[in-house]
């Protein structure tokens, strides 16, 4: 088991935007555990390579409430959108801030799983999401970018806070 580093928010990587998989080999799989024992132990819902400074489109998703449902997606796109709804998001790369954010109600989508073979499904509600979410931290978007511009300052300057009352405590000790 190996627990990656999430980067937070206003970290300049996030924005990176992740390279497609050529193959699903052994690094691959390595990489989607670490991402899921990395996403459990913060209490994540889903993570994506990005947010672990890892330029590839992989994303995991666990909405299990045993965590014991864990999905893989190598590769995924978003291929159909239909309705909207407004849900509560929160993510492990900006902690501590949840808002409500508008997308699609259901989608249709794609994607390669951990054995490199296509798969296309269907997913609603939190689920659809989720896959969203995730999907615009491949492309380099974070949930906050859907909130107002103001909003988007307030939290700026309250992270940029914390991270200096946090690295003033670690001179001290």
């Amino acid at each position: 088991m190996a627990l990656l580093n999430v980067l937070h928010f206003p970290n300049p990587r996030l924005r990176l935007k992740a390279k497609p998989v050529g193959t699903v080999d052994d690094t691959i799989n390595t990489l989607a555990k670490d991402m899921l024992d990395t996403m459990y132990a913060e209490g994540g819902i889903g993570l994506a390579a990005t947010q672990v400074d890892v330029q590839k489109r992989v994303i995991v998703i666990d909405l299990s409430e045993h965590r014991d449902d864990p999905m893989c997606l190598i590769n995924p796109e978003i291929i159909e959108l239909e309705g909207t709804e407004q849900m509560q998001e929160g993510c492990l790369s900006v902690p501590g801030y949840y808002d409500l954010v508008e997308r699609a109600e259901k989608i249709r989508f794609r994607y390669l799983d951990l054995e490199g073979q296509a798969v296309e499904a269907n997913a609603e509600g939190l689920l659809a999401v989720c896959i969203q979410h995730e999907i615009d931290h491949l492309d380099g978007k974070l949930f906050i970018d859907y909130l107002s511009p103001l909003k988007q300052q307030r939290l700026r300057k309250k992270l940029e806070k914390q991270e200096r009352l946090e690295r003033q405590q670690v001179q001290v000790l």
